[in-house]
Order: C-alpha cells, then sequence, then structure tokens
C-alpha cells in the first residue's frame, strides 16, 4: 500500500484560533511579569546612534462595546528618519540606512490603563509603489488580542502632516473623509517632546479602518 502525500495545492486550511491568554509570557514575558530574555525586543525602538526627531506614539483599544482592550498586543514596523525601511527588499535610491534603527518593536496593552506606546523616530515618507506618488510620514501597525481571529493592520499617520496626508495613495482609497480620520494622531507636547496619540477601535462606532494584507 502506497502512503499518498498530498501536494502542496491541495493541503487543507489550518484551522484558526483567537490570541490565547498566554500570549504575553510567550511574545512579551516582561509585561507578564516574567523577565525570561536577556534582551528584549520592545516599545523603545531608538538608541544613542539613531537618526531623526525622536517622538512618543501611544493610544488605547477599544471593542465594540466601547470597553476597553487591556491585553493586546501591538507590533510597529516602520522607514526611518530617510524614509528607508530596515529590509532588503527596500530598493529606494538615495536613501540612506540608519544602523542605529531597526524600524520595528513589539509593546502589549498595558493591563490597568489599556494604553500602549513606543519610543521611536518620526519616519520620512516612502515612494509608493508602482510609480505612485510617495506615500506620507506613517507608522504599520498590527494588532492580535483574544477574540481576534487574524491580526488586525492598520496605520497610523500624523496630524501635522495635512499636505502630505491629503496626497497619501493609501489614505485617498479611503472614501469617507470621517473614517480617514480614524487613521490620523493628534499631536501633543510631553516634557517638551512630541508625543502622538491615536485610539483604536475594534468595532462599532468610529471603528478604525484596517487594511486586508
Amino acid at each position: 500500500m502506497t502512503e499518498h502525500t498530498p501536494s502542496l495545492g491541495y493541503l487543507p486550511e489550518t484551522p484558526s484560533q483567537t490570541a490565547g491568554p498566554y500570549v504575553h509570557i510567550g511574545l512579551i514575558p516582561r509585561q507578564a511579569g516574567f523577565d525570561i530574555f536577556e534582551n528584549t525586543l520592545g516599545e523603545s525602538m531608538v538608541g544613542p546612534e539613531t537618526r531623526g526627531e525622536r517622538i512618543r506614539v501611544e493610544g488605547r483599544i477599544f471593542d465594540g462595546t466601547g470597553a476597553l482592550v487591556r491585553d493586546a498586543l501591538v507590533e510597529v514596523w516602520q522607514a526611518n528618519a530617510a524614509g528607508r525601511y530596515a529590509h532588503p527588499a527596500d530598493r529606494q535610491e538615495g536613501k540612506a540606512m540608519d544602523p542605529g534603527f531597526r524600524g520595528w518593536g513589539r509593546t502589549g496593552t498595558n493591563f490597568e490603563t489599556g494604553i500602549w506606546a513606543f519610543e521611536t523616530i518620526k519616519p520620512g515618507a516612502v515612494e509608493g509603489r508602482r510609480g505612485h506618488k510617495p506615500m506620507a510620514p506613517h507608522l504599520n501597525l498590527w494588532i492580535v488580542a483574544r477574540g481576534i481571529n487574524l491580526g488586525l493592520a492598520t496605520r497610523l499617520y500624523f496630524g501635522d502632516e495635512d499636505a502630505a496626508n491629503a496626497a497619501d495613495p493609501v489614505l485617498n482609497i479611503i472614501e469617507q473623509p470621517e473614517r480617514r480620520r480614524t487613521l490620523i494622531a493628534r499631536r501633543e507636547m510631553r516634557d517638551g517632546r512630541p508625543a502622538y496619540v491615536l485610539d483604536i477601535r475594534l468595532q462599532g462606532e468610529g471603528e478604525t479602518v484596517f487594511f486586508d494584507l
């Protein structure tokens, strides 16, 4: 009897499930009270040599009833101050790499306040794909939490970049102006340093725009 192994084109889809209660222990253990990794990739994305304007980005996450989601995981991926990603696939000519900036971070919402936050730099504009107009400075966010079957991808744009935001090819895909505003972070000042605040709403009134990647 010959064993039959299905080809990759016919493999059944793996069942999905929501992120369980142990996601913090595995991915952000220090927040869960477990100091088990020597080096923790966390909410601080800058070092002494990182180029660019230091900023803080923060917000809260609300569910469809308006309640705070206090146990979500948030990841960020962004370009450096020159508008270039720390990835070999980024071939933008004339934009310098920054060896002092990795461009990626991971954190979780605070168990008590529900606030997520990153210490980072304000990114530069990135060239659009296939000859499209440059994209306004932005952060790419990915959210995982119990009750979410698949991670949610969204963006954070900066409220003091009106001209760039108005020309951004991704924001212009969103037809309703009020929906675009769900991606615009407001600027505040904290101890003399800029902070950008964006609350994310998973469902209901004011639901954040999420992208199908």
